[in-house]
């Protein structure tokens, strides 16, 4: 073996280990109790619950708006519905609303051979890889294989994000990194939000690009992007869509988002919640104009 193939196999053995330990780090019980009624809806086919987002760094629980990744082994063992079957394979992932003892959550659900190609810088979208490139825990897993085989796909994902960020000091990288991702969506969060993400916590960010050691940057970065912002921004309004047939009050949660997040005060009309295609559809042109996504 080539000494630079050797040394990538124990950089990313050692970020490896690194996620495993953060992904190991005890949920509240809440948290814990909500990801084990998401995995019962899915019986065998579920893997893994992992909880990620906001909610996890300001550990701020009533009121908010939690949010899981669901990895199933397969989609087909998943849904009784074979076309949610379809819909999750074509168009990655499917996402559901979900409460529990008075927390509301949404969770997506991925497959792990989706979850692990979807972290790594083949992925044709940024979404998978940019959240877990940030902190996660491990809330739920059916035995010591599964939670290894999300770890394994996790690992990928910070390594993706400084192989499509040019160099420079590491939380710059970073910094720019998500920045990155922010223009590769259609966000609701404030301009501030991808530097606020690593300055939460700048030593975890550090400790990660030492164990990954040095990353090179991809080749032909610039094209890259592009594709992934095309890519990225038109597959935001397909999972729209998509959500109105998945996910019950769909628009609903979309407008409490992005008010949330953008300082808005939008209001659903009821006509929009009959046609939620048509209402969301509608209701991007002037969330557009008055920059409130991006």
């Amino acid at each position: 073996m080539p000494p630079a193939a050797a040394g990538s196999e124990v950089s990313m053995a050692s970020a490896e280990a690194l996620i495993a330990a953060e992904l190991a780090e005890p949920v509240d019980p809440r948290v814990a109790a909500m990801a084990v009624a998401i995995a019962a809806k899915y019986g065998a086919a579920s893997r893994a619950v992992l909880f990620y987002g906001s909610c996890l760094r300001s550990r701020e629980l009533d009121g908010q708006m939690l949010d899981f990744y669901l990895i199933v082994s397969d989609y087909r063992a998943a849904y009784a519905k074979p076309w949610l079957a379809r819909a999750n394979r074509l168009i990655p992932p499917n996402v559901f609303p979900f409460e529990h003892a008075g927390l509301r959550a949404k969770y997506a659900v991925l497959d792990e051979a989706d979850f692990h190609r979807l972290n790594g810088a083949e992925a044709d979208s940024v979404s998978v890889w940019a959240r877990f490139a940030q902190p996660a825990r491990l809330a739920w897993n059916a035995d010591d294989s599964a939670a290894a085989t999300a770890a394994r796909a996790i690992a990928r994902a910070p390594r993706t994000l400084l192989s499509l960020t040019p160099g420079g000091d590491a939380l710059d990288r970073w910094r720019r990194g998500f920045t990155l991702t922010y223009g590769a969506e259609l966000r609701a969060e404030r301009g501030d939000r991808p530097h606020s993400i690593v300055d939460f916590d700048p030593g975890r960010y550090r400790r990660i690009a030492d164990a990954l050691g040095p990353v090179p940057a991809l080749s032909d970065l610039d094209a890259r992007w592009r594709r992934l912002r095309r890519r990225g921004k038109a597959l935001t309004l397909a999972r729209l869509a998509k959500a109105s047939l998945t996910y019950s009050g769909g628009i609903d949660y979309l407008a409490w988002k992005i008010n949330r997040h953008a300082g808005t005060a939008i209001a659903i009309a009821p006509w929009q919640r009959r046609w939620p295609i048509l209402g969301a559809l509608t209701l991007l042109p002037r969330l557009l104009r008055r920059g409130a996504i991006r």
